[in-house]
Parts: C-alpha cells; sequence; structure tokens
C-alpha cells in the first residue's frame, strides 16, 4: 500500500498550479525511535505548512501509536497517492505492523521498514513527484541487522542516486562543515585522504553556500594532525595532502585558509568570518556543531541530482514514544530543503 513507482516523465508537473506550493517528501525514520514523534510535531506546524507540502513517508499504524504515546494529534490526512497531497498529509507505505516491533528497541524490521521509506522518498524525488527529501534518522544497528549494508543515508542517496562526487554538510546558524570522510574508523582517515577528494568537497561546499548566501564564501580547511602537523614534526598529511588541495583551490579562485589547527578552528572569531570548514573527519566537525547547535543543526548531501536535507540527530531509543523528542532540527532540515529549490 502507498508503494511509489518511479516517474522518468516530468511533464505533468507544468500541468500543476504556478503558485502551487513545493511537496517535500518527508521520512519517518526508524519506527522504533522519535522519527514518528517529530513527525507528528511536523504535521501541526502552520509555518511549514504554509512554505510548502509537507509528505510524511511512513506508517499510518506507527504515526497512530506514536500519538497515542505523546500525547500528540493524530494525523488528519492519509494519501494514496502523492497527486493526491494539497497539505501536510502522510502516505502510508505499510512497511512494518505493530507486532514486529516494540518502541526503543533495535529490531531488523524497523531497519527494513525505515529503508523501504527512503527508497520510496528517493524514486519520487528522481520521479519528479516531490520538490526534495528530508529524512527522520535511521538506526545503524537496525539496518545491519536487516542486512542492509548502507552506513548511513549519504550512503544511501549516492548509490541509488548514482551520484559521481557527493559529500555531507552539516549547517547550522553556529558553524558549517564539510567532510572528507565520514563513517569509517578513524584508523582509515589518513588511508581515505587523498588531494582531490578534498578539493572535491570543498567545490561542492562552496557551491552550496553560494546558493544559500548568495555570495561567495570564505573557507577555512583543518589540519589532520595536532597543531596541523607543526611542520612535519606531528604527521606530514597536511605537506602531502591538504596544502596541494589548499593551493588548487586557491588557483580556482577559491578564499581558503589553511590548514587550520583543529583545536582552534572553531573559536568564536574564526567562525564569525568563515563561511563553511572542511573537515577530515566525522567527530572533527561533528563535536563544535552538535556542541553550539544540537537542537538546530541540519544534515545535507551534496552532489545530488535531488536535494536531500535531514535532521541532525539519532533515533533516542531511550526517549521514544514519551513524548521528549526536540522536533527543531526536522523543522530547519525542511526549511534548508526549500532554500534549495
Amino acid at each position: 500500500m502507498g508503494k511509489v513507482e518511479r516517474e522518468d516523465d516530468r511533464s505533468h508537473l507544468a500541468t500543476e498550479p504556478e503558485m502551487s506550493l513545493p511537496k517535500i517528501a518527508v521520512t519517518m525514520g526508524d519506527p522504533a525511535g522519535i522519527g514518528p514523534e517529530v513527525c507528528l510535531h511536523l504535521l501541526q506546524n502552520k509555518e511549514v505548512a504554509e512554505q510548502c507540502v509537507p509528505i510524511i513517508f511512513g506508517d499510518k499504524v506507527v504515526l497512530e501509536q506514536a500519538a497515542d504515546q505523546c500525547n500528540l494529534p493524530e494525523p488528519e490526512k492519509y494519501i494514496g497517492g502523492l497527486a493526491e497531497a494539497d497539505g501536510p498529509c502522510v502516505l502510508d507505505i505499510g512497511a512494518i505492523g505493530l507486532g514486529d516491533f516494540e518502541t526503543g528497541k533495535v529490531n531488523a524490521a524497523t531497519g527494513r521498514a525505515g529503508f523501504a521509506y527512503v527508497e520510496n522518498a528517493i524514486d519520487a524525488a528522481l520521479g519528479g513527484q516531490v520538490a526534495g527529501v528530508t529524512t527522520g534518522p535511521l538506526n545503524k544497528e537496525a539496518l545491519r541487522a536487516a542486512e542492509i549494508s548502507f552506513p548511513g543515508h549519504t550512503e544511501i542517496f549516492a548509490e541509488k542516486t548514482h551520484a559521481q562526487r557527493f559529500c555531507m554538510m552539516q549547517y547550522s546558524s553556529e558553524v558549517r562543515c564539510v567532510f572528507a570522510t565520514t563513517h569509517v574508523p578513524y584508523s582509515e582517515v589518513p588511508t581515505l585522504l587523498t588531494t582531490e577528494r578534498i578539493l572535491d568537497v570543498l567545490e561542492l561546499g562552496a557551491q552550496a553556500m553560494r546558493r544559500i548566501r548568495g555570495h561567495e564564501p570564505k573557507i577555512g580547511v583543518l589540519g589532520l594532525n595536532p597543531h596541523a602537523g607543526e611542520h612535519g614534526l606531528f604527521g606530514d598529511e597536511e605537506a602531502r595532502i591538504i596544502t596541494p588541495a589548499i593551493d588548487a583551490a586557491r588557483k580556482k579562485g577559491f578564499d581558503v585558509e589553511g590548514p587550520i589547527p583543529p583545536d582552534t578552528a572553531f573559536i568564536p572569531a574564526k567562525r564569525r568570518v568563515t563561511d563553511f570548514f572542511v573537515c577530515m573527519y566525522h567527530d572533527q566537525g561533528h563535536i563544535p556543531l552538535k556542541a553550539l547547535a544540537f537542537d538546530n543543526a541540519v544534515n545535507t548531501t551534496l552532489g545530488l541530482p535531488i536535494i536531500r536535507t535531514s535532521v541532525d540527530h539519532g533515533t533516542a531509543l531511550d526517549i521514544a514514544g514519551q513524548g521528549k523528542a526536540k522536533p527543531n532540527s526536522l523543522f530547519e532540515a525542511v526549511k534548508l530543503a526549500l532554500k534549495f529549490i
């Protein structure tokens, strides 16, 4: 029920009213986590409804259960096809039943369901049925239990859309970061860094910031090692890999500073004059960003043929179903998706 068929013919878009609001597919995330709860909040958000048509790709029974658990209003409208969406609503994918999982518990069934919501949303975006996709949180353990090999959304979207080059951007009003590597063990980071990869990430970040902010960005590139290597005393990746990428970027006309020692990159004075930072690995940028803007940060995947933004938090199984989840990140993720349209 609710399965989205891929449409490659976009001619039907021309028949829509000129002033119609863009449709944004919002995946419910792992059914056992806080995704259903924050989606219920989104459906009640009047500010978002004035800017777009949010369509929850999820399961009716799960959302109704979450509404009961969290004392929130149930969704007012369910649809069987995207053409029916004219306001906040739910596309019932029918991927899981209430007897298949327990709220707050890792489960292979929820991993499969969360993945199904994402696949359907990607197909809808590629077919021109929605203007963009905003994703709720998936649980990596549940994905693995379901034998789904992707480590996260970024990799799912890249493969399903056949993106040639892509990267993660973490966005907030306080700080913005793009990442040369993401979901890999720290021990593998030095072997995965290349001058070409760092330059690709820098260019993708610059394209995104031009779109969002409307000017040429000031870019900071972090070193990998303590004190950015201290001229080779603590590692040579800066000299061999990172500095050549910075030099190449400057030759292309980018305004770049670096390599910046990671421990001083995010001080207030530096953040005020830097549009975004190029980080070498996951925690290098996620730690300062979540310390500064945990409730409002947004994750987006750059380099895709479709728009994809996401909440910047996990499934929070420890508080799922208790009415404690804050929906701010989901609200901001939908708003950021609209800036890319």
